[in-house]
C-alpha cells in the first residue's frame, strides 16, 4: 500500500463546480490517466494521491474496502457539489481470478466528472496538476499468438464441451489472448478516444493499465438503488440489414444462447437476492445492438436492504455466470485447468466508487492490457455442450476487432 501524500496526514479534498468541459477525455494528461465513460459522461482522473495493490485471496474486497475507509473516510473534504462522485474517488481494477496478483485501487489527484447536466472538478493537495500533452500514435501494428494458438484454443474448446454433454457442468466462459505490438509506445488516451467514438452505448474505461470498452454493467449503486445489466449470448453483425435483423432473430431464438442467458440471469438473481429488499429481473431478454456483435441483453434493478456500498455488491456478484459460467465453482476450476493463461484483469470488476459507497463497476470485457509498445488483447465465449469450436473461433475473433480498432484506428 501506498498513500502518496502521507499515511499520517489526512487527503485534503476540493470539490468545486465547474463549466461544461466538452470532452472529457481531451482534458487527460498523456502520463496514468483514468476513465470511466458512457455517451461522452462519467469520470476522468489523473495523478495518484493514493495507491493500493491488493492482496490476492477470497478476502480481497473486504480489504479493498478496508483499506478504501482509511484513506476516503478520514478525508477532509470540502463538497460544494453532493453528488455521487464527488468528492474522493477511487478508481479500481480487480483480477479475474481472486488468487491472482495484480488488483488495485488508485485514489486519483485530479478527477472531473459530467453527468445529468453538471460538471464539477475533484482535486487532492495543492501541488499544480499536470496539463494535457498531444496524444502519440503507434504506428504499425503487428500480431502474434498469445498463450494458444487458434487451433489449440479451439481444441480446448472442444475439450470443455465434451465435460460439459457428460454433466459435469452445465456452462464454462473460455477466453483467450492476442499480443500486439506497436512502432511506438502506446498512448492508452488515443484508444480511449476511438473506444468512447465508435462504441458510446459502451463504458470506455482505463484503470491502471487495463483498458477497454465494455458493454456489461457489472452494478451500479445510488443511494440504496442498484442496477445490473447482464449480456449472455453473442452473434456477429450481418453483411447487410436483412442479414443483421435475421440474426438478431436468430440469436432471441437460439436455445442454446437462451440457455446460456438464462444460467447468467440466474447467478445474478441468486447473488443479489440475498442483499435486496426488492429486485426484479425480466422474463425475456431483449437484444443489445453494438457496431460489431449482437448480444441478449437484461436490465436488473434492485434496492439494497442493509447499505451495502457498491464494492460489496461487487465481492457478492464476482464472477458471474456470464464471465464464469455455471455452476461457478466447477467452471472457475475448468478455467484454471483449459484456459493455459493468466486473464489478468480480462474479466474482472472495474470502475469507481466514492467515499459513500456509490459508484459503477463493469466486467472488463473488449480490453487490453497495454504496457509501452505491447498490448495484450482478450476475448471470451460461453461454451454449451454444444458449442462448435470454429464458430466460437470466430466469436472471439470479432471481440478482439473492438481494441483491435482502436489500435489501428
Amino acid at each position: 500500500m501506498s498513500v502518496a501524500l502521507g499515511e499520517t496526514r489526512p487527503l485534503p479534498v476540493r470539490t468545486t463546480p465547474v463549466g461544461d468541459p466538452g470532452d472529457l477525455l481531451a482534458a487527460l494528461p498523456g502520463i496514468a490517466p483514468y476513465a470511466w465513460i458512457r455517451n461522452g459522461e462519467g469520470l476522468v482522473g489523473w495523478g495518484e494521491a493514493a495507491r493500493a495493490a491488493v492482496p490476492p485471496g477470497p478476502g480481497r474486497f473486504a480489504w479493498a474496502r478496508e483499506w478504501l475507509a482509511g484513506v476516503l473516510g478520514d478525508a477532509q473534504v470540502d463538497d460544494a457539489v453532493r453528488h455521487p462522485g464527488s468528492g474522493p474517488v477511487a478508481f479500481g481494477s480487480f483480477t479475474f481470478d481472486e488468487d491472482a496478483h495484480g488488483s488495485v485501487l488508485v485514489v486519483p489527484r485530479a478527477v472531473l466528472v459530467r453527468r445529468d447536466g453538471q460538471a464539477w472538478l475533484t482535486t487532492i493537495g495543492d501541488a499544480p496538476l499536470e496539463t494535457s500533452s498531444p496524444i502519440g500514435h503507434p504506428g504499425r501494428i503487428s500480431y502474434g499468438d498469445g498463450s494458444l494458438t487458434a487451433p489449440e484454443w479451439e481444441r480446448v474448446v472442444a475439450r470443455a464441451a465434451r465435460r460439459i454433454r457428460e454433466g459435469e457442468l452445465e456452462k464454462v466462459v473460455l477466453a483467450r489472448d492476442l499480443v500486439a505490438v506497436a512502432e511506438h509506445p502506446i498512448d492508452v488516451r488515443l484508444l480511449l478516444a476511438r473506444l468512447a467514438r465508435r462504441y458510446p452505448e459502451c463504458y470506455t474505461f482505463s484503470v491502471a493499465g487495463m483498458v477497454g470498452a465494455t458493454p456489461e454493467l457489472l452494478i451500479r449503486r445510488t443511494g440504496q438503488e442498484i442496477e445490473s445489466l447482464v449480456l449472455a449470448g453473442t452473434t456477429p453483425r450481418g453483411s447487410s440489414q436483412a442479414d443483421d435483423v435475421a440474426r438478431g432473430a436468430a440469436l432471441l431464438a437460439s436455445a442454446k444462447d437462451r440457455h446460456e442467458h438464462e444460467c447468467a440471469i440466474a447467478s445474478v438473481r441468486e447473488t443479489l437476492a440475498p442483499l435486496c429488499s426488492s429486485l426484479t429481473t425480466p422474463d425475456e431478454p431483449e437484444l443489445l445492438t453494438l457496431p460489431n456483435v449482437q448480444h441478449l441483453a437484461s436490465h436488473v434493478t434492485g434496492r439494497l436492504a442493509d447499505g451495502a456500498s457498491v464494492l460489496d455488491v461487487v465481492a457478492a456478484m464476482h464472477p458471474t455466470a456470464a464471465v464464469g459460467g455455471t455452476p461457478t465453482k466447477t467452471a472457475i476450476e475448468v478455467i484454471r485447468e483449459l484456459e493455459g493463461m493468466d486473464r489478468a484483469g480480462y474479466a474482472g470488476p472495474v470502475g469507481w466508487i466514492d467515499a459513500h459507497g456509490d459508484g459503477e463497476w463493469g466486467i472488463a470485457l473488449r480490453s487490453g492490457v497495454v504496457d509501452g509498445r505491447r498490448a495484450r488483447l482478450f476475448a471470451g465465449c460461453g461454451i454449451m455442450g454444444d458449442s462448435d469450436p470454429a464458430s466460437e473461433l470466430a466469436e472471439a475473433q470479432a471481440k478482439f476487432r473492438v481494441m483491435q480498432y482502436a489500435l489501428e484506428g
